[in-house]
């Protein structure tokens, strides 16, 4: 992504903060939202369009996770179409799902042309391999096999449904890489389903989410009293709009709440004008009606996400936990693990919603440079809020070089604040991020 001016992005970001939450993340492009809950986290796999495209341009999938639904936490990449040894492709890693069976988690992963695989992991954060070296599904005759959503019924039947523009389903065994009976062509799709079908059981009701008729695409949803239909149009989650060419659904209880998650292109047109593939996922709160049926919401930017529970300033925290940034990117290294990159004179981070509780003597992170390094500007609020702290970055003597840097903090009485690290230097990137820790 190029490089936005400071003032660009305060204009586009600030004057929201408080009331909605826009693109979920701002250090890459992704889309295709597929949300689930493990472990009292919100695990949260996204596709990937690349900075620059102008068409579909995916080649892997990557994870967030986060636990208050503001700040998310970057994992980078997951899994990539480098892992299916049986294509041969360069492009094509389109809307994936994971779910949990028996402590082993299951990518689903469309291939778009070679029909639908599978990855299995020990762990939500992988690494996933291939299981069976061929597509899971793969109707030949047709590009139709996209989109692939699973869950797993009350009776641990479970159940994979697909496809654009029509909907298919099949039974899935018990070890989830191998189907049961036929594939089954949905007679009873809505008129405006598109494609991105999310299908899940609440209650006593079945639902089918999906993304409408394009273009613009919305979110329109269908119940049923069976997983296999007939489904019932019920209406529109979020109507479609010119301010969102595509959608895809993500539907998560969490915490006592209901959320759908989507896609925009609002990160997009804050850095150009001119169309192109490069989507944000994005999310809002949802309700239900007394009789199963969900209210329609409105566009994510109006709707928006609440901060559902505070950050812990005096725990280790990544430095790419993220609730807004500016400018910045994620890397992966060996020797670190995730870490923010390509800081440049006012760029910024905010994390959200920090309880500072009866304040903070101290602050101390670990970052990496090697130019003259730079210094970051500790601010509450507001990036021009009261500075708080000044922490020194000197050069360490490489990127991948590690060193803590300790500054003093000058906060009483504490409280809950948005935090905002403001970078400031010369010329060129000043230095890496690995990660942060207040102390009392």
């Amino acid at each position: 992504m190029k490089k936005l001016t400071a003032a660009l992005w305060l204009v586009a970001a600030l004057p929201l903060a408080s009331t909605a939450q826009l693109p979920l993340v701002q250090t890459r492009f992704t889309a295709d939202p597929a949300p689930v809950v493990i472990n009292d986290t919100v695990f949260l796999y996204t596709t990937h369009d690349e900075d620059g495209a102008r068409g579909f341009e995916m080649l892997d999938w990557l994870l967030y996770t986060s636990t208050d639904m503001v700040n998310w936490t970057d994992h980078g990449t997951v899994a990539s179409l480098k892992d299916f040894t049986w294509i041969d492709k360069d492009n094509g890693a389109w809307a994936n799902q994971v779910i949990e069976r028996n402590g082993k988690y299951y990518m689903y992963c469309p291939i778009h042309g070679n029909g639908i695989g599978v990855l299995v992991a020990d762990s939500p954060y992988g690494p996933f391999v291939d299981p069976l070296g061929e597509a899971l599904v793969w109707q030949k005759e047709h590009w139709n096999d996209i989109d692939p959503t699973v869950f797993i019924d009350d009776d641990g039947q479970a159940w994979m449904y697909w496809g654009n523009p029509d909907l298919y389903y099949v039974k899935l065994n018990e070890d989830m890489i191998s189907i049961s009976g036929e594939i089954v062509k949905e007679p009873t799709k809505p008129a405006n389903y598109q494609e991105g079908p999310w299908v899940y059981k609440r209650g006593r009701h079945y639902y089918l989410a999906y993304a409408s008729t394009c273009c613009p695409e919305g979110i329109g949803y269908a119940m049923s009293d069976s997983p296999t239909g007939p489904w019932v149009y019920k209406g529109m989650i979020m109507d479609a709009t010119q301010r969102t060419r595509g959608n895809h659904p993500g539907i998560i209880d969490y915490k006592g709440k209901s959320y759908v998650f989507g896609l925009s292109y609002d990160l997009n047109k804050m850095k150009t004008p001119e169309f192109m593939e490069q989507r944000s996922s994005m999310a809002s709160e949802m309700t239900y009606n007394l009789d199963g049926t969900i209210p329609t919401v409105a566009y994510w930017k109006e709707a928006g996400v609440k901060q559902i529970e505070t950050l812990d300033p005096f725990r280790r925290t990544q430095a790419e936990t993220i609730g807004w940034g500016e400018g910045v990117k994620t890397l992966r290294s060996d020797k670190v693990g995730m870490y923010v990159t390509q800081i440049q004179n006012n760029d910024y981070i905010i994390v959200r919603g920090v309880d500072f509780r009866q304040g903070a003597s101290s602050f101390e992170i670990e970052a990496a440079s090697a130019s003259q390094g730079g210094r970051i500007e500790i601010r509450l609020d507001d990036f021009y809020g009261p500075q708080i702290g000044v922490c020194e970055i000197g050069s360490t003597g490489g990127w991948d070089s590690w060193k803590t840097f300790i500054a003093e903090i000058n906060l009483r009485g504490g409280g809950v604040h948005d935090l905002f690290f403001i970078f400031k230097g010369t010329e060129g990137d000043l230095f890496n991020l690995d990660s942060w820790q207040f102390k009392q």
